[in-house]
């Protein structure tokens, strides 16, 4: 059955036309951009369709809110990238700054710190400035809870004036002998020492006691929990004794007073406590907080009682540490040694060391290659408190460093930065004109001279450091002392180069050059000074400007030899089997031996044999053997250099050096 007919038909559709036309769509709004909803300003506005809106008057923008203040921290060398992470902004708007600054960077650019410091403050950033080791520091101290911290053992400095007995005392502690190598028998450098009182561990830090070193001094009252003042009983109170209490009070740890040489029939203990407590220390036997232990080192004497006496200290202050953050610690010394490298002691404060890891120390990087304890053995870690040996430095820091152990690439963009920095320093510090110190006088007389330049190459970087800092406070009205350069180790041709260019004498202390640069020397006319006690240098520098220098002391190179093996004989001790490199061996003559370019003892040659007979000279390309005076430790490897020693006085020395230049 068919479907009933519809009652009205749908139209036709005209020629050429659908059937069914489409409706238009509807037209959206615009929807707003998201950064206009965080009422950031935008960059392409949408635009309005005239006459799209009701009402006839333009839209008033909103301007935006104001960025609430944020608090940062800014390191040296920060990049843009982590200046913006740390504001929270887009990076491209830092850079937008920049560039309406006039500054034309890219997203890793490091800034210097005025410049970080002005553009995190046009986005409302409230700026402290610390370096990278402070901030690594205070990360770890945000996490850190009464449970990860657990007792560490203490820091003792000791300290006290010159040839009151200091390293004497460390001795009777750690039984060994430190003094009777030490140049002049006074400390120069700065030792750290674990031992072991009642199972628990204590390190001692030797300062020298000379008044040259005072930043040292201060440096160990920086890094110690603990002072030990070393008093003399026959000396009392000296200059150098008030300025070790000043340093400890400075860095407000206790002090414990050891009077040492209780021994000696000059002996005035009651002297010295006078002397103490009008310094401010109070027996505590006279009602006082300071505590008074009598020690003899030489005899032994009270010693068990001194160490009981720190351990008590220590355990009043609840010493604490965290070992399973990443380490950190102060470079208490470093050197270069000839066959492994740079070399760093430092004392470890918080966290744990581990072989591997890598650090910052200053203005060098390195990767932990190996470390060793103040024993020379080889350890894995290095938990709090505890002094180690690093190799792995790629450069010698300074002593003092904040040492941080830190992941690669940002350690390695901060020394990138910091020695760019130290580049641009020592490039503006370079000027002037040769001259000897058996000159100066004299050209001080006519007026010529008013800046001496210094090239200073230590043995250690504490000496260099000390001498960098002490040698410029000697400048007169007349004259002005410039350190030009410093570095640790022998003085090579690099060295003499600079001071040539520079005009400036070299003075090594501790250390020799070797023979290309004394050659060099020589043909450039620079001055070489060697010594290996520090207050001779500014006597001799304090003289030469006076006018006042002693006869010069002129050394003629004879010849220098290898030591290739050694021999015990008896009633001779050790002889070298050596074999002559250059020139000549004398027999009587003057020796030093030099090991690793420092020289470790002068003497002179008492013995020199060829196969059996006894031989006046040995030239190049012989083997001989040679027995220096009184000393045995000779080792293979060593470099024996003979030398001849004439005097002169200064004015015919100034006389043969103008000569000869003027020959030449």
């Amino acid at each position: 059955m068919l479907p009933p007919f519809p009652e009205k038909l749908p139209p036709k559709a005209e020629p050429g036309k659908p059937l069914y036309t489409r409706k238009p769509p509807q037209r959206q709004r615009p929807v707003a951009d998201k950064r206009e909803q965080e009422g950031e300003r935008k960059l392409h506005p949408t635009r309005q369709r005239p006459g799209a809106g009701r009402s006839s008057a333009a839209a008033v923008i909103a301007p935006p809110e104001p960025r609430p203040p944020r608090e940062v921290t800014i390191t040296e060398g920060i990049t843009i990238r982590e200046l913006a992470e740390k504001l929270d902004v887009r990076a491209k708007e830092l850079l937008k700054n920049l560039l309406d600054r006039g500054v034309f960077a890219s997203i890793n650019q490091a800034l210097d710190v005025p410049t970080a410091t002005t553009l995190a403050e046009s986005f409302s950033g409230v700026v402290s400035v610390v370096s990278l080791e402070e901030e690594m520091v205070l990360e770890v101290a945000k996490e850190e809870t009464k449970e990860s911290l657990k007792p560490r053992p203490p820091v003792v400095t000791v300290m006290g004036h010159v040839d009151h007995g200091k390293t004497s005392l460390l001795d009777a502690i750690r039984e060994a002998d430190v003094a009777a190598g030490e140049a002049g028998g006074i400390t120069q450098h700065i030792g750290a020492y674990k031992v072991v009182v009642n199972d628990r561990a204590v390190v001692f830090v030797d300062t020298p006691g000379h008044e040259a070193f005072t930043r040292m001094r201060a440096r160990g009252a920086k890094v110690t929990d603990i002072v030990v003042l070393v008093v003399a009983a026959d000396d009392g109170v000296m200059p150098q004794t008030k300025e070790a209490i000043d340093h400890a009070r400075a860095a407000k740890v206790p002090i414990i007073v050891a009077i040492n040489k209780i021994d000696k029939p000059e002996a005035q203990l009651e002297r010295v406590k006078r002397q103490l407590t009008e310094a401010g220390l109070m027996p505590a036997e006279w009602g006082g907080d300071t505590e008074f232990v009598e020690v003899s080192a030489k005899k032994k004497q009270g010693i068990e009682k001194l160490l009981e006496t720190i351990l008590l200290v220590a355990d009043l202050r609840e010493l604490k540490a965290n070992p399973d953050a990443p380490a950190t610690g102060t470079v208490l010394e470093s050197r270069v040694d000839k066959g492994r490298g740079p070399v760093a002691t430092i004392l470890i404060q918080n966290g744990t060391l581990n072989a591997g890891d890598f650090f910052i120390c200053g203005s060098v990087f390195g990767k932990v290659r190996a470390m060793f304890d103040d024993r020379g053995r080889v350890v894995k870690d290095a938990p709090p408190s505890t002094p180690v040996e690093v190799l792995g430095l790629q450069g010698v820091p300074d002593a003092g460093d904040l040492f941080q152990v830190t992941d690669e690439a940002k350690a390695r963009h901060i020394v990138d930065y910091r020695q760019g920095k130290q580049r641009d320093a020592a490039m503006a510090r370079i000027s002037g004109s040769r001259i000897t110190l058996d000159q100066l006088h004299e050209q001080l007389k006519a007026g010529d001279v008013k800046e001496l330049g210094i090239v200073i190459k230590g043995d250690v970087q504490g000496s260099v450091e000390v001498l960098s800092e002490m040698l410029p406070k000697l400048s007169t009205d007349q004259v002005k002392l410039k350190i030009i350069g410093s570095g640790v180790g022998a003085v090579t041709e690099n060295d003499v180069l600079l001071a040539s260019a520079s005009g400036a004498i070299v003075i090594a202390f501790g250390v020799r050059p070797d023979r290309k640069a004394l050659d060099l020397a020589q043909q450039e006319h620079v001055d070489i000074r060697t010594h290996t006690i520090i207050y001779e240098v500014s006597d001799e520098l304090k003289k030469a400007m006076e006018g006042l220098l002693e006869p010069v002391v002129t050394e003629t190179f004879l010849g220098r030899a290898e030591v290739r093996n050694t021999f015990r004989v008896k009633g001779a001790g050790t002889i070298a089997g050596c074999y002559v490199v250059e020139g000549i061996l004398k027999r009587d003559a003057q020796v030093r031996v030099l090991r690793d370019g420092a020289v470790i003892y002068t003497s002179k040659l008492n013995s020199l044999k060829r196969f059996k007979d006894d031989a006046s000279e040995v030239r190049t390309g012989f083997e001989c053997g040679a027995g220096v005076a009184n000393f045995n430790d000779v080792k293979v490897g060593d470099i024996l250099e003979c030398f001849s020693v004439t005097k002169m006085s200064a004015a015919e020395a100034a006389g043969q050096s103008g000569g000869s230049a003027g020959k030449k």
